[in-house]
């Protein structure tokens, strides 16, 4: 395949509790094997705690709103047009902090699996389970 239009209607979109998915490019939708492209929405007050990708780096771009994002303890509010890389095995963390959505664009690479994006949840262990708490 030469190329492949992705039209917005056309993008498949999951609604989860903290945050709505757009997949804008990843294997299953484009044969994507380098990159995986995903819209993400995230609710007021909702985030995706703290995890990790094995075997991907992650790129973040601020669209809209106000983040509060982590990598491992580091913590910084961010907004539109401020960014963030995380390389493999870096736990990392994204919460909506304010009072409308929070859009972001995140590109995840090489593609791993059908989806693109393999994470480990560690939101549960220490010292990730009260990271926020300790830094309130």
């Amino acid at each position: 395949m030469p190329g492949k239009f992705i039209f917005k209607d056309d993008v498949k979109r999951d609604e989860l509790e903290v945050v709505r998915l757009g997949w804008l490019s990843h294997p299953a939708s484009t044969g994507a094997s380098k990159f995986t492209v995903l819209e993400g929405t995230f609710f007021p007050g909702k985030g995706h705690s703290f995890h990790y990708h094995a075997d991907q780096e992650e790129f973040i771009y601020v669209v809209s709103g106000t983040v509060e994002h982590w990598i491992e303890q580091e913590k910084r509010i961010l907004g539109p047009g401020d960014s963030m890389f995380m390389p493999p095995r870096v736990v990392h963390a994204t919460f909506n902090i304010g009072t409308d959505d929070a859009r972001v664009i995140a590109i995840l690479g090489p593609c791993v699996g059908d989806m693109g994006v393999e994470q480990v949840d560690v939101s549960g262990e220490a010292p990730w389970n009260e990271m926020r708490a300790i830094a309130a």
